[in-house]
């Protein structure tokens, strides 16, 4: 499918239907969750994923106060697509204290209370260049916002693979169709603002060569960020599946030809935490 303006994204999102209706979640079978294991390994993973999801509005906010977030079309986009976020985490969450892992009431308060006071002024920093650059920012927000929506579904994928648990594989089946919905939004808008725009490619493809990090570095702990990577990519499989699923798609955006940032991320953020962790120099 192609689209010749923002308006035709819009247009197209907004005829999705949503994956994760309230009967998509009340047939979900919360009183079987326990007849099988959930390895405690992937609980801290579980966790960031969750926590990622509600930081949404944090984003969402942030984007408000740029020449994107200001766009009537993005930002029409952005109000459903925080709400669908945040009913992820809030899915994951129930899942979490579902199998034996219970979260305090005030979860929500606690993960938004936790971000570090740095990663505030840094977003704030971000802003005042982003605002400065002005609306060819667009394609660089969009480009990450692809990037970010790419490896979170392949995170949940992946997750799928590791946990083999069936009633966490129906939920998050559900969540990546949402997932799917907003990866598709952002890479059409990027690709649209990237294309016959030199100076658009050249901001975008600085920024993520030198700045791209996993969603969430900064706003959640780094260990806890670095431990998540390294279970679902840190080995030759899961450094494969990025790869092929998200680098090389992100290469066909105009501009960006070659660049191979999310792979070697990955890869030096798995090698240092196997190494750092388990002692393994080749994981």
């Amino acid at each position: 499918m192609t689209f010749e303006t923002n308006k035709d994204v819009l247009d197209w999102f907004e005829k999705q239907p949503r994956a994760l209706t309230d009967e998509f979640i009340d047939q979900i079978p919360w009183n079987e969750v326990r007849n099988y294991r959930f390895d405690e390994r992937l609980v801290p993973v579980l966790m960031y994923m969750r926590d990622i999801e509600i930081l949404t509005d944090m984003y969402h906010q942030e984007l408000l106060r740029t020449p994107t977030g200001k766009d009537p079309i993005i930002s029409k986009f952005m109000e459903r697509w925080g709400v669908e976020e945040i009913t992820h985490g809030e899915l994951l969450n129930r899942f979490l204290n579902e199998a034996g892992f219970e979260t305090s009431d005030e979860w929500k308060e606690e993960i938004t209370g936790s971000v570090s006071r740095y990663y505030h002024l840094y977003a704030r920093m971000l802003t005042s260049f982003t605002n400065c650059v002005g609306k060819s920012f667009t394609a660089t927000h969009m480009a990450y916002g692809t990037i970010n929506e790419l490896s979170a579904a392949q995170s949940y994928r992946r997750l799928i693979q590791l946990a083999d648990h069936p009633v966490l594989t129906t939920i998050l089946k559900g969540i990546i169709r949402e997932e799917s919905v907003h990866t598709h939004f952002y890479l059409s808008v990027a690709r649209l603002e990237l294309r016959n725009n030199n100076f658009a490619q050249k901001i975008a493809r600085f920024v993520i060569e030198k700045f791209w990090n996993p969603v969430g570095s900064g706003a959640r702990p780094e260990d806890l960020t670095n431990y998540t990577i390294a279970t679902l990519f840190g080995d030759t499989e899961g450094l494969e599946w990025i790869d092929r699923l998200v680098t090389r798609r992100v290469q066909d955006l105009p501009g960006f030809d070659g660049v191979t940032k999310i792979t070697d991320r990955i890869a030096q953020i798995g090698h240092e935490t196997n190494v750092r962790e388990f002692g393994l120099a080749d994981a």
